[in-house]
């Protein structure tokens, strides 16, 4: 019998200190998507882009808190690429060779993007230089490769892999040698996975027998799966804060008309709370390292 997980000490927001969290939001009234930014205790959002005929979406901080990668849609609809701006909005500049790619994530040694980019009919995991040299395909598969995160070490990426079938695992690829193995099984419906910089977890969203999306948590070994969250909602898009003790992620309901709000809540899914309030869609948080 696997050994259960130890979930990281209870406590706060404010445990892991006022570092701001990054979010992609959109409204009927204004349906590109900019990118804003709110403190994990609350108040006023801070509006990072102001692009009314592109979105920007699929947020990610540097490690060091001084700029954000994130992915620009044209406004045809075709998806333009990475980009990285700093934390005020200003200094922006396009990643060369990504476009069409998504979900990008910053190394911990803020030296690299991991990304998903379509090859053919599929979406594969890459990793290149902030600059976007170096570019190297780390998987070959005829499944969807999405959404990778680092292992705080920097050694491995997990990430989700879609079949033809409709079905979701996470996997776990080493850097080094490119070995691949299954973190959670066959069969799953599980996606957005955010490996915490403390407490070797892996968080994520699964859709179970309820037909809801919950949060979950699993170390990366596959082994101590834990849920976090049971509502009659879909929740999603879950980031780590940065002592690994809390959780924000997105709460929506069951029709894709309903606002999808920020929360927070801890590891052992206790202390929930709402953060954002408005009838917006707010998506995709990244909290600041």
């Amino acid at each position: 019998m696997a050994a259960p997980l130890t979930l990281g000490a209870a406590g706060n927001a404010g445990a892991a200190g006022d570092h701001p969290i990054v979010f992609a939001r959109y409204t009927a009234a204004a349906p590109t998507e900019d990118l804003y930014t709110i403190s994990p205790s609350g108040g006023t959002t801070v509006k990072l882009t102001h692009t009314s005929t592109v979105s920007d979406v699929m947020p990610s901080w540097s490690p060091d808190g001084t700029r954000v990668a994130f992915v620009r849609y044209g406004a045809a609809g075709a998806i333009d690429g990475i980009w990285t701006m700093s934390t005020t909005g200003t200094g922006l500049k396009a990643v060369p060779g990504t476009k069409g790619a998504s979900d990008p994530a910053w190394s911990p040694d803020g030296k690299r993007l991991a990304y998903a980019k379509p090859v053919g009919t599929q979406r594969e995991i890459y990793v290149a230089d902030v600059d976007g040299t170096h570019a190297t395909r780390l998987t070959h598969t005829a499944a969807d490769d999405l959404h990778p995160t680092w292992s705080p070490d920097g050694k491995y990426l997990a990430f989700n892999r879609a079949d033809a079938a409709g079905d979701s695992r996470l996997m776990k690829i080493r850097l080094s040698t490119l070995a691949q193995t299954a973190v959670t099984g066959p069969g799953s419906h599980d996606g957005t996975p955010d490996w915490a910089s403390h407490g070797g977890r892996i968080a994520f969203s699964r859709v179970d027998a309820s037909g809801f999306a919950h949060l979950y948590v699993v170390r990366p070994d596959g082994t101590g799966l834990h849920r976090v969250t049971s509502a009659r909602a879909n929740d999603k898009y879950p980031s780590w804060s940065p002592d690994g003790s809390t959780l924000v992620f997105t709460r929506g309901g069951t029709d894709d008309a309903d606002p999808e709000h920020l929360y927070l809540v801890r590891a052992d899914g206790t202390a929930l709370t709402q953060l954002t309030k408005t009838g917006s869609h707010d998506l995709e948080a990244d909290w600041r390292p």
